[in-house]
């Protein structure tokens, strides 16, 4: 196992542990971060997003990883969450595909890709089944996803 398949393997570990502070650790001070969820987070946005995830899950979250590859300067590995949402109380079984970018052996750049829709159907259930494939949906989304990050923010 290379250097960066380590911090990957040490990224997911930390989550599947629910150690946010690891997480952050793996993560170059300049991260972007990307997700359907939450768009892009620059920075200190990204940890604190993870932070509150793992703080609103109430040790109610199961992290699965596999299929770690990275050479020297890219990555992936594909990973799946297990949880509740907030909101619905819906169970939602996740699964992310996510891509990483390296730089002075800490990941600059994550990416994770997901079908909106069937997230959206497991979390909100009719709601996401018929409005899940609309960008209104995603964007409203993305909205209170961010506007939680804010205020979870606003409290450290």
């Amino acid at each position: 196992m290379n250097t960066n398949e380590q911090i990957i393997e040490e990224f997911y570990g930390a989550f599947a542990a629910q150690n946010p502070e690891t997480m952050a650790s793996c993560y170059h001070p300049d991260i972007v971060f990307e997700d359907p969820a939450f768009g892009k987070l620059h920075g200190k946005d990204a940890s604190d997003m993870w932070h509150m995830l793992i703080e609103r899950a109430k040790g109610n979250l199961t992290v699965e990883f596999s299929e770690i590859h990275a050479d020297s300067h890219t990555g992936t590995a594909k990973w799946t969450a297990i949880y509740h949402f907030a909101k619905t109380n819906r169970k939602v079984v996740n699964k992310i595909n996510a891509s990483f970018e390296f730089k002075d052996g800490l990941i600059i750049k994550h990416t994770d890709s997901f079908n909106f829709w069937n997230w959206s159907k497991q979390a909100l259930g009719t709601t996401g089944l018929l409005l899940g494939w609309s960008s209104f949906l995603h964007k409203k989304v993305q909205h209170q996803a961010l506007e939680a990050l804010r205020k979870y923010q606003q409290k450290l």
